[in-house]
């Protein structure tokens, strides 16, 4: 069974870079297009970033020029390099496939953007 377990998060201060891993055992990325969402108090979850099976990377324009979704199958793992962080980024991140059927999903990790 797919295991996602999301880390990185914490409390940083506006403009400050936070770098996000989710540990994805058995996914193959060359068949999964996978992604990180974003859950904010009070709000819907929305997708932040995604990468397709053959690494194409498209953002959501709130986050465009300032996120990077990257991964690494030798160690079953995609990231979120999130740089110049606002504080609405403050959210709940997950990451799951970018299609339906999602993956059980994880328990997420806290980012809160805050002086």
């Amino acid at each position: 069974q797919v295991q996602l377990v999301e880390s990185g998060g914490g409390l940083v201060q506006p403009g400050g870079s936070l770098r996000l891993s989710c540990a994805a055992s058995r996914i193959i990325f060359s068949v999964n297009a996978m992604a990180w969402y974003r859950q904010a108090p009070g709000k819907e979850r929305e997708l932040v970033a995604a990468i397709s099976s053959g690494g194409i990377t498209n953002y959501a324009d709130s986050v465009k020029g300032r996120f990077t979704i990257s991964r690494l199958q030798a160690n079953n793992t995609v990231y979120l390099q999130m740089n110049n962080l606002k504080p609405e980024d403050t959210a709940v991140y997950y990451c799951n496939r970018r299609n339906n059927p999602m993956f059980s999903w994880g328990k997420g990790t806290l980012v809160t953007v805050s002086s």
